[in-house]
């Protein structure tokens, strides 16, 4: 199943945005296509898969969110679907894999960042003269050329596609790091003389990409400072690309001193709480009538009051959403006084 709360409880980042937005068009060249654009795995995908975790105390949400949102007599409702995880599934990538993966490395990144320093966003384009490689080819390849400039590790996450101002895709095979350089990049972020020829010979990684330049020929860039790990790597991941008629393709792989064989991380058991009053969130039932569940992906989670009269109300006096509570191997009804 699908959370994803992660998604449309949290506000856009701009500056984890690099690139301006890209449109998720079916697009296939080379052998590489867009994630999305692959067959529907079954007939569950994307289908809302029947419970809702939320919080009932509507006398606590009497606020408005910086958003504009005022929650005041509505409760919160985090909705689940079931998912295939596929980065091939044009029902399931955005809100399933794209979610899952984007996780996992902030997870990962997060643990090694007390070890390495800060997360930075890398680039890596190659020259026309490496495009006929494989993929796995590229990638060893963006090992060797990341290494040259000194990144010790980090997530490489495969994009064969470029956009370009006439909103057009077109083939340029490309990497996006997102790790660690050796000594950091703050000298350079704040150097002025930074990709001017007076750089030259600092020592620094913008000194090294000049030099590296020379020999492999490769352009690497390093983008702003993170604000968020996870909405950086969601927003590279939604539009990278997948090798056709494979039936196992990982686009994004990890390299260095965060590679699985130096680095072992055991994932944490995330404590879901409502972000208006912060409590505990629930199990509950819905009562109503038929609910268009990606209405609850433009409203942040949140529904109308129990006492407003909606669409998907009943009756306007009954108890349209309620708390199930385990007790062994059953469960009952809680109808609280919310």
């Amino acid at each position: 199943m699908v959370d994803v709360d992660r998604v449309v409880n949290s506000s856009v980042l701009e500056d984890d945005f690099d690139e301006e937005p890209v449109e998720n068009s079916n697009v296939s060249l080379g052998g590489f296509e867009l994630v999305g654009h692959g067959e529907v795995t079954n007939e569950n995908c994307g289908r809302f898969s029947g419970y809702y975790y939320g919080c009932l105390r509507t006398e606590l949400h009497n606020k408005v969110t910086l958003d504009g949102v005022n929650c005041a007599g509505k409760i919160y409702a985090k909705p689940y679907f079931h998912s295939c995880d596929k980065p091939t599934c044009p029902r399931c990538y955005l809100f399933g894999w794209v979610v899952r993966e984007a996780r996992a490395i902030e997870t990962r990144l997060k643990k090694a960042s007390k070890h390495f320093g800060l997360v930075e966003h890398v680039i890596v384009t190659f020259p026309p003269k490496f495009w006929h490689l494989s993929v796995e080819q590229l990638r060893e390849k963006a090992r060797e050329v990341l290494k040259r400039r000194h990144v010790v590790g980090g997530s490489l996450i495969f994009h064969g596609f470029r956009y370009n101002m006439r909103k057009c895709w077109y083939l340029s095979p490309h990497f996006h790091c997102l790790g660690f350089i050796l000594g950091g990049y703050g000298k350079c972020r704040k150097c002025p003389k930074a990709h001017t020829q007076e750089c030259k010979g600092c020592g620094g990684f913008v000194d090294r990409q000049y030099r590296a330049y020379e020999t492999d020929g490769c352009i690497v860039k390093v983008k702003g400072k993170r604000i968020s790990i996870f909405w950086t790597a969601y927003y590279q991941l939604n539009h990278a690309t997948v090798k056709m008629n494979t039936t196992r393709f990982h686009v994004a792989t990890w390299f260095g001193n965060v590679s699985y064989h130096k680095m072992k991380v055991t994932a944490e058991l995330r404590k879901s709480v409502c972000p208006i009053c912060q409590h505990d969130l629930v199990k509950m039932r819905y009562n109503g009538k038929a609910l268009d569940v990606w209405m609850l992906l433009y409203t942040g989670g949140f529904l109308a009051s129990l006492k407003e009269d909606a669409d998907w109300v009943l009756l306007e006096k009954e108890v349209v959403w309620e708390q199930v509570v385990s007790s062994g191997s059953y469960e009952y009804r809680r109808d609280g006084d919310y």
